[in-house]
């Protein structure tokens, strides 16, 4: 159980659980941002309408045009809340591409194409709905609900999921902390993965654009980094030691590959090869920024570029893989063919 403490010169105060009787202020900030749950997509639908005369409070759609069904725990138990948006997961299933369209237009008042492109950046996918996910937002479930979620989700391949919101109080103040029973990611993995080609074994990263994090630096001292929150810097922990990646630059274009030689750490504890501190031959904000708060703070992996390019020589093609998450594998296996070829790394090496 989470606990949340309050620090003082004379102690630690422990902040006062607080019932989760604020589910709309919840939604309200779901919808407004859901990485709070782990997921990266935009909200197509609210308080949607089922053919079954039920409403879902929050339908949600990814880059890969798969749905996601988020529903709040409100005033019912957790197995029938899991019990209720496993009943409307069999109402979207079945919903078609120009169903999908129809629905965002009615909801958004904007075309899925207006919504999608401002998002990504993009044409929305022609085939939308191949599978779907769904989130369960409570403040706890019980041990037997854990149970069932992880095995329809570990054992059966179901895209489902619980994220947990706690709502803490003191002195005039009101905290909200979030956490998940699985990792999204993988959950959404296990769902997608008979919609879609093999793992191509390779990773993608991301650190914005050049002046977010300037390639040369990465690409001199040897490293990668993520910060910002946690829903970012914690998707370094997908990489392994070894992990193939390639770096892909927003707005540029793919710029190396290389592979993980350490595991993840605060920016703070990165030692170059020569034995300097990376803060100190480097102390730029995207480093250093909030060095006190480890949610917030940066995080490294070391990795070993093993080919490279300038921004002037990126490598990309239209319709190449890119997205926002810092981490993701590459399932698109003509980006993956693309990228072996250009960077001169073969099959074996990759593998």
């Amino acid at each position: 159980m989470t606990r949340l403490f309050r620090v003082t010169d004379s102690g630690l105060i422990e902040s006062q659980r607080k019932a989760l009787d604020l589910e709309t202020r919840i939604e309200d900030w779901v919808a407004r941002d859901l990485s709070l749950i782990g997921v990266d997509g935009i909200v197509i639908g609210r308080q949607v309408v089922t053919g079954h005369g039920k409403r879902i409070d929050l339908l949600a759609m990814d880059e890969e045009g798969n749905l996601i069904i988020i529903e709040l725990k409100r005033d019912r138990s957790a197995r029938d809340i899991v019990a209720q948006t496993l009943d409307y997961a069999s109402w979207v299933c079945k919903l078609t591409t120009k169903e999908v369209h129809e629905l965002t237009r009615a909801y958004r008042d904007q075309t899925l194409a207006e919504v999608y492109r401002a998002k990504y950046g993009k044409v929305v996918p022609e085939t939308l709905n191949a599978t779907h996910q769904m989130v369960v937002v409570a403040s706890e479930v019980d041990e037997a609900t854990k149970r069932i979620i992880e095995y329809l989700s570990q054992e059966h391949d179901v895209g489902i999921n619980a994220s947990f919101f706690n709502i803490f109080g003191d002195v005039g103040h009101e905290w909200l902390t979030t956490d998940s029973l699985l990792d999204q990611e993988e959950v959404k993995d296990r769902a997608v993965k008979k919609a879609r080609a093999p793992w191509s074994g390779l990773y993608y990263i991301t650190g914005g654009a050049e002046e977010d994090r300037p390639w040369a630096e990465m690409r001199g001292n040897g490293f990668f980094t993520a910060s910002g929150g946690r829903v970012y810097s914690n998707k370094l922990d997908n990489l392994e030691v070894g992990s193939p990646v390639f770096y892909y630059q927003k707005g540029t274009g793919y710029l190396g590959y290389g592979r993980v030689t350490t595991p993840k750490m605060p920016a703070s504890e990165f030692v170059l090869s020569d034995g300097q501190r990376l803060i100190e031959k480097l102390p730029t904000r995207y480093l250093t920024e909030f060095p006190d708060d480890p949610d917030r703070a940066s995080y490294v992996v070391g990795v070993d570029w093993k080919a490279t390019v300038d921004r002037r020589s990126a490598k990309t093609f239209s319709g190449i893989f890119a997205n926002q998450n810092v981490v993701c594998k590459i399932y698109d296996q003509e980006t993956a063919d693309f990228l072996r070829k250009e960077f001169g790394v073969s099959d074996e090496e990759a593998a």
